[in-house]
């Protein structure tokens, strides 16, 4: 008779695990010089339904989003949880006040848009989607997104296996090499039901952008240290990943072309300007 896997606990929300959300601070020249953009329609489609160009950037970082915004027209402040990702957003001309979004004093103060690039599954969702009602004008709009970016599998299967092999140890380790769109996609449904829950919101609706970026050997290698998974590594366990993700680029002639899904949860805040 076979047996049967043992199951696996449940992980963690990943806004409970504070050292590795505010982990991101380790080398933030690397993070915003390595970490891409968002799509400019995306921008400009969250500008233009806005009612204004008050902008609040919640884990903002070090500014990449709220510079496209800035350019945009709009006036950001920026809430991030971690002193030297804010210090260098500030150096970058991004006004930005340090603390959690959930403990975060807006003391009176109100915005026509609330933007989550790739930093909302770091606020507790129940209460960040409470927060974004108290703080947003009346047909102001929350806007949720991220990338989804998972390298072709030549790349992909020996990053897995060597995280596997130096952090056997990490929730990081027992995820797949690849996850389908499908995975994220849930996610920001997720998103939008506890958005849904608060009452205070329009219903919440589904964007999608589709665009592709080329990488070299060196640039994907300096961004793979600015994500979660390894930001908290030991030198010698992050050389080792490195070492087996550049063999596996430069067997593909040393680069490799990423495409990237952006998708975003947005939802209008209910009530009459």
């Amino acid at each position: 008779m076979p047996t049967l896997p043992r199951e696996q606990p449940e992980p963690a929300p990943l806004y409970q695990a504070r050292q590795m959300a505010e982990s991101f601070g380790t080398d933030p020249r690397r993070y915003d010089q390595a970490r891409p953009p968002y799509p400019d329609d995306l921008v400009a489609r969250i500008a233009a339904g806005s009612p204004g160009p008050d902008v609040l950037d919640i884990g903002c970082g070090t500014g990449i989003a709220a510079r496209q915004f800035q350019a945009a027209g709009c006036t950001v402040l920026g809430v991030e949880p971690d002193a030297r990702m804010a210090g260098f957003a500030r150096t970058r001309g991004l006004p930005v006040e340090v603390a959690a979004f959930e403990a975060w004093e807006p003391a009176g103060r109100a915005f026509d848009a609330l933007i989550a690039a790739q930093s909302w599954h770091w606020v507790d969702p129940t209460a960040g989607a409470a927060k974004a009602a108290q703080v947003l004008r009346p047909q102001g709009l929350l806007a949720i997104f991220g990338h989804v970016f998972e390298p072709p599998a030549e790349v992909a299967e020996p990053f897995a296996a060597a995280y596997r092999r130096v952090a056997p140890d990490s929730p990081f380790s027992t995820q797949p090499a690849r996850r389908p769109l499908e995975l994220y996609q849930a996610g920001y449904a997720k998103i939008a039901d506890t958005i849904r829950g608060t009452g205070r919101f329009d219903d919440p609706e589904h964007w999608r952008f589709d665009w592709e970026r080329p990488y070299t050997r060196d640039q994907w290698l300096d961004l793979l240290p600015t994500t979660g998974g390894l930001t908290r590594l030991r030198p010698d366990q992050l050389a080792e990943i490195l070492g087996a993700v550049g063999h596996a680029i430069d067997a593909l002639g040393g680069g490799f072309t990423m495409r990237y899904t952006t998708l975003a949860t947005t939802a209008v805040r209910a009530g009459t300007p």
